[in-house]
């Protein structure tokens, strides 16, 4: 899928944390996709979430190629382990995205996690017996 987005300079910035199982779940998600970004659909709110390695825009269904606004600059180093929170900068893009950013940190994490359901394998793996050379 291809998807050309534009925006304009922000009309504000903000900095904030994420918690760190959303920011690690993406990444991981990020890391096993065949592509060099990740598209996921937070339908509750009918917006897009496109995760790539710098940044994770927001698109709204009615303004499909306008970004609304982004998260970047991600702070992962600064952390001393792995279930520390993340901090980040918002870049908020038009009037419309400064109403929806305390939803999309609770409709987020349920898209990704149902994203990330949709690869687990639900029952254990089973070692299947071959016949082989006997010693």
């Amino acid at each position: 899928m291809e998807l050309t987005l534009y925006r304009e300079a922000p009309i504000l910035r903000e900095s904030r944390h994420l918690p760190a199982e959303v920011y690690n779940l993406a990444h991981l998600l990020l890391a096993h996709a065949a592509a060099p970004c990740v598209f996921v659909p937070v339908r509750s709110m009918q917006y897009l979430a496109v995760i790539d390695h710098e940044e994770i825009v927001f698109v709204d269904r009615e303004l499909p190629g306008q970004v609304q606004l982004a998260w970047q600059n991600f702070q992962r180093q600064e952390r001393t382990s792995l279930n520390e929170r993340v901090g980040f900068d918002v870049a908020f893009y038009t009037q419309e995205s400064l109403q929806v950013m305390a939803r999309l940190l609770t409709e987020f994490p349920k898209a990704l996690q149902a994203i990330a359901e949709k690869d687990r394998i639900g029952e254990p793996a089973a070692v299947l017996p071959f016949p082989g050379k006997k010693d």
